[in-house]
């Protein structure tokens, strides 16, 4: 093509619809690039757990000394040995298992100077939103073992408040600051859930890798493929139009 006939189309540009099309292929490239890192720090989560799977439960002083260290405790083996708050139980909401709805109940331990929450496991709930499954809650001392999972806050289309409160209490995110606020209690920035092991609780049928890294990976490629689509597209819709000025 010769240079005259670049100047001409480029002339012929619009350049509000030349930036909205790189815009939004950027756009399509970084949510490409963002699946991609996540499937990154799925495998090595992934290696970080089989790694832990000989390890021994520690103490929940250890963890915090771990934690201090700036060490990742995340999935970490833990026993805890203490005592659980009477009647103050929490339902996470939004929880389904094999199409039913349901909660996942938690519940506060105290053990020696740390009080921490514990993921007691899932329980079916009603079609009726108005009522709440029937949790008793735990009482008493107890010696088990879980993991630690530290929390990922999702998305929430308002701000959770308490007030009002009656026990067991619904939840839409488990907000460990402001549980604190309502307990008047200080909360380890984790949660402990039990073992399959345990037979208190509920059912136990959570999984630390909800999407493995192969999914993730075919997102980028879905992402990487429509920003090809759409640069494509937009490259041949701007010579169709040029030449039909011509």
């Amino acid at each position: 093509m010769k240079l005259a006939n670049i100047r001409y189309y480029l002339s012929q540009l619009n350049w509000l619809v030349v930036v909205f099309t790189l815009l939004v292929f950027s756009g399509l490239i970084k949510l490409g690039f963002w699946q991609n890192a996540r499937a990154l720090e799925k495998e090595q989560r992934i290696a970080h757990i089989t790694q832990l799977q000989s390890q021994q439960a520690i103490s929940l002083t250890q963890i915090k000394l771990l934690q201090q260290n700036h060490e990742n405790i995340n999935d970490m083996p833990v026993e805890l040995d203490g005592t659980f708050e009477k009647e103050k139980v929490f339902l996470l909401d939004n929880q389904t298992f094999k199409g039913r709805l349901g909660y996942r109940a938690l519940q506060v331990m105290t053990v020696g100077q740390f009080s921490v929450m514990v993921n007691l496991g899932w329980i079916e709930g009603f079609i009726d939103r108005s009522k709440l499954p029937n949790v008793s809650a735990l009482q008493g001392t107890y010696k088990l073992q879980g993991h630690i999972r530290l929390i990922e806050q999702g998305f929430s289309l308002a701000e959770q408040h308490f007030k009002d409160e009656s026990w067991p209490l619904r939840i839409q995110q488990v907000d460990l600051d402001k549980i604190s606020q309502l307990i008047a209690q200080k909360l380890l920035p984790f949660v402990v859930y039990l073992d399959k092991k345990e037979t208190v609780g509920f059912e136990k049928n959570w999984h630390p890798i909800v999407m493995p890294p192969e999914k993730h990976r075919a997102y980028a490629f879905q992402w990487f493929s429509l920003a090809c689509a759409w640069l494509t597209l937009m490259i041949w819709a701007g010579i169709r139009f040029s030449k039909n000025n011509d």
